[in-house]
């Protein structure tokens, strides 16, 4: 079932055109994927989505109801972002709660609801430690421990495993897609890598130059059936490319 729902969405910065005409659709639980090349508009249609920043025309829908002019605060969304954006003079554990602790629904259950989570995340051991303290990969589960405490219709992501080693990014890679099995979360996830893509998304769309969406479909789909000379080039030949260097890290 149609969950969010995104309608001619155009944007301009710059007086360049980053976006035109936008339209797709994530379904209900799903794992759905934006995959471009760095200047191709993703960050910027996340951004547009979650309510960071307006849209020069078109609308968002989430459940039916429009969106398109709410804050961020009234989307039901959340965001995970590469920086993992942690207060460094907080513990693990207020990271987590601290948002839930600004809502007076979420306030009486605020610690019980963080500390479940990071148990779940496997960082209960670090509730105590300040960010500086972990590594990145940990520090990325802390992010997303925060994001989940507030129980987000949907859950975008900017890159999240970019500054991470490969090793870190498919431990986290798992953990997604368990947390998403869990929970029946739908996630947005946006991402230039390609086997990252194919490895995590029930579906996957691919971006080019100025927002266009060359194919929107299930990884299986592309494979077989890629829609036309972009995503032969910029998605098979390179997914080929960053497979076989991942088997050489495995083979060490």
């Amino acid at each position: 079932m149609e969950l969010l729902s995104i309608n001619g969405i155009s944007k301009r910065l710059g007086g360049q055109t980053v976006l035109e005409n936008v339209s797709f659709q994530v379904r209900s639980g799903e794992f759905l994927s934006i995959l471009g090349a760095s200047g191709c508009g993703k960050t910027t249609l996340l951004r547009i989505i979650i309510g960071l920043t307006p849209p020069d025309s078109g609308t968002i829908s989430l459940g039916g109801c429009d969106i398109t002019n709410r804050p961020p605060n009234e989307r039901r969304m959340g965001i995970v972002f590469q920086n993992y954006a942690l207060f460094e003079n907080m513990t693990v554990l207020r990271n987590v709660e601290y948002a839930m602790r600004l809502r007076p629904e979420l306030r009486a259950t605020s610690r019980q609801v963080a500390m479940d989570l990071l148990e779940q995340l496997g960082l209960a051991e670090h509730a105590r430690k300040y960010p500086a303290q972990l590594s990145g990969g940990q520090m990325q589960r802390v992010a997303i421990a925060r994001t989940l405490a507030l129980r987000p219709s949907v859950i975008l992501f900017d890159e999240p495993m970019s500054a991470l080693d490969v090793a870190a990014r498919l431990a986290l890679r798992e953990e997604l897609k368990r947390i998403q099995r869990q929970s029946g979360a739908t996630m947005l996830y946006v991402t230039h890598d390609q086997e990252e893509a194919f490895a995590m998304s029930d579906r996957i769309m691919v971006m080019g130059a100025g927002g266009q969406i060359h194919q929107l479909a299930a990884p299986a789909e592309i494979l077989q059936n890629p829609a036309d000379d972009y995503v032969r080039c910029f998605v098979l030949d390179n997914l080929q490319t960053k497979i076989a260097l991942l088997l050489q890290y495995a083979v060490k």
